[in-house]
C-alpha cells in the first residue's frame, strides 16, 4: 500500500476525521482474518506478526471460538450480575481448575483487571496486614505498561502516557525492573507495602526478558515481607511465551495433561487479551480464598464482567490452547525464530540483537529511539506481506499467532531478513 487505494484512503480519512487520535496505526486497512493471515480492503494477504498485541494467540476467527460466541449470542448475551446465569458459574469453576486458584473475578479489559487487582491487594492489606487505612503502597517497575487508566498512568514513567493527565493517584513505589536489590531495598525501607505488581516480561518496553531467577527470587522476597506478588500476564499469558503462563518456568503447564507445579505462583494473577482469542473483551483476576474473600457485595463490579458470551468464548479459547498444544508450538517456533534471526545478525549492521521467549520476540534496530528506521522497516515489511509494529522507536516486536507452522515461520523469517537487507 505504498500508494493507498481509494477504499483504503477513505477508511483512514474517516478515522482521522471522526476518531480521537490516540493511536498511530501502520497505514494498512484490514478487512478479514483467518489463522495467521489478514487481508486488506484490496484483497492483499499478509502474515500477522502482532496478533493484536498477543490477543489473537489462537489465530484470527478460530472456528471453535467463533462458534461458541455465535451460539451463546443467540441464546443470552447479558444479564448483569443482578441475576445468576447458567454460564458464569461453570466458567469460574473452569478458570479455577485451569489455572489452579480458588476463585476468579471476571472483568472485560486488561486495564480493568489491573485496577481490580490493585483494589483487592489494598483491601487485603488493610484487613489482613493491618496497614493503616489510606497508607498501603504497591511496588511497581520502571518502564512498566499495565494500561492507561488514571491510576495506572500514575505509576508510569512514560511521559506520553502521563503528561497533562494529573493529579496522579498516590501509593506507588517505583523500582528498576530485573533488579532484586532495588526490590529488597524497597521492601525493607517501606513498612506499609501491600504488593508488588510486575510483568514477567516487559512487552511494551521492548520485550525485555529478566534474569531466569528474577521472578522466583522476587516471589521469595515478597513472601518473606508479607507482600502479595501480583503478576500481570495480560500479554505474556495464555501460551504466548512457550508456557501456559510466563510464570510457569519449566513446569509442565505447556502439556495437554498438565499436572505440574508452577515455578512461581503469584498471589494474584491478571489475565486478558488471548483468554478470549481476540474474539471478545475478556479479562480476569485470580487469587485464593484468603485474598479474594475481601471482595464482598458492593465493593467491586462490572455490568458486563462475566457475561454469558464472555464465559462461553473464554472457555472455548482456553480449550483451543490446551487441545492444540499451542504452548508447545510457541516454545519450539520461538527457539527457531531467534536462532534464524541470530544467524542473520552475525553479519548485520542494522540489527543489534533479537530477544524474547516463546513467540514473544523483538529485534533492536541500530538507531536512536527518536529515529524512523524501525518505522520505515515496518512499512517495507507491510509491502512485502508481513505486518509488525515498532515499540519504543527503535524496537520491532514480532508476535505471530501461535497456530503458525514451522514452514510458515521460516517463510516469515525470509521476508524479515530480505527486508532488513534492504536497509543494511
Amino acid at each position: 500500500m505504498q500508494n493507498a487505494t481509494s477504499a483504503a484512503q477513505k477508511a483512514m480519512d474517516l478515522e482521522n476525521k471522526y476518531g480521537a487520535h490516540n493511536y498511530h496505526p501502520l497505514p494498512v486497512v484490514l478487512e478479514r482474518g483467518e489463522g495467521v493471515f489478514v487481508w486488506d480492503v484490496d484483497g492483499k494477504k499478509y502474515y500477522d506478526f502482532l496478533s493484536a498485541y498477543s490477543a489473537v494467540n489462537q489465530g484470527h476467527c478460530h472456528p471453535k471460538i467463533v462458534q461458541a460466541m455465535n451460539e451463546q449470542s443467540q441464546k443470552l448475551t447479558l444479564t448483569s450480575r443482578a441475576f445468576y446465569n447458567d454460564k458464569l458459574g461453570p466458567y469460574e469453576a473452569y478458570l479455577s481448575s485451569y489455572f489452579k486458584f480458588d476463585k476468579a473475578l471476571p472483568m472485560n479489559t486488561g486495564a480493568e483487571a489491573v485496577e481490580t487487582a490493585l483494589k483487592i491487594c489494598r483491601k487485603w492489606a488493610y484487613e489482613h496486614k493491618n496497614i493503616p487505612e489510606g497508607q498501603a503502597q504497591i511496588i511497581v517497575c520502571r518502564n512498566n505498561f499495565h494500561g492507561r487508566t488514571t491510576t495506572i498512568i500514575s505509576f508510569s514513567n512514560d511521559a506520553t502516557a502521563q503528561d497533562n493527565f494529573g493529579p496522579y493517584t498516590p501509593g506507588f513505589i517505583m523500582v528498576d525492573y530485573d533488579d532484586l536489590a532495588a526490590l529488597e531495598n524497597a521492601l525493607k525501607n517501606n513498612k506499609h507495602v501491600a504488593g508488588f505488581l510486575v510483568e514477567p516480561i516487559q512487552g511494551e518496553a521492548g520485550v525485555y526478558v529478566p534474569a531466569s531467577d528474577y521472578l522466583s527470587r522476587a516471589a521469595e522476597l515478597c513472601h518473606a515481607h508479607g507482600v502479595l506478588l501480583i503478576a500481570d500476564e495480560v500479554q505474556t499469558g495464555i501460551a504466548r511465551t512457550g508456557r501456559l503462563l510466563a510464570t510457569c518456568g519449566s513446569c509442565s503447564c505447556a502439556q495437554k495433561d498438565c499436572s505440574g507445579t508452577p515455578e512461581v505462583k503469584p498471589d494474584i494473577l491478571i489475565l486478558g487479551k488471548a483468554i478470549s482469542g481476540g474474539a471478545y473483551p475478556v479479562s480476569v483476576v485470580l487469587a485464593n480464598d484468603h485474598i479474594m474473600n475481601v471482595i464482598t457485595p458492593g465493593t467491586h463490579g462490572s455490568t458486563f464482567g462475566g457475561n454469558p458470551v464472555a464465559a462461553a468464548v473464554a472457555m472455548a479459547a482456553l480449550e483451543v490452547v490446551k487441545n492444540e498444544r499451542l504452548a508447545n508450538n510457541a516454545e519450539e517456533l520461538g527457539h527457531l525464530f531467534r536462532g534464524l534471526l541470530n544467524d542473520y545478525i552475525k553479519t548485520s549492521n542494522i540489527v543489534a540483537l533479537v530477544r524474547g521467549k516463546g513467540l514473544l520476540n523483538a529485534i533492536v534496530i541500530n538507531d536512536s529511539e527518536d529515529g524512523d528506521t524501525a518505522w520505515n522497516i515496518c512499512l517495507r515489511l507491510r509491502d512485502n506481506g508481513l505486518l509488525a509494529k515498532p515499540t519504543h522507536g527503535n524496537i520491532i516486536r514480532f508476535a505471530p499467532p501461535l497456530v503458525m507452522t514451522k514452514d510458515q515461520l521460516e517463510e516469515c523469517v525470509g521476508i524479515i531478513t530480505r527486508t532488513l537487507t534492504e536497509f543494511e
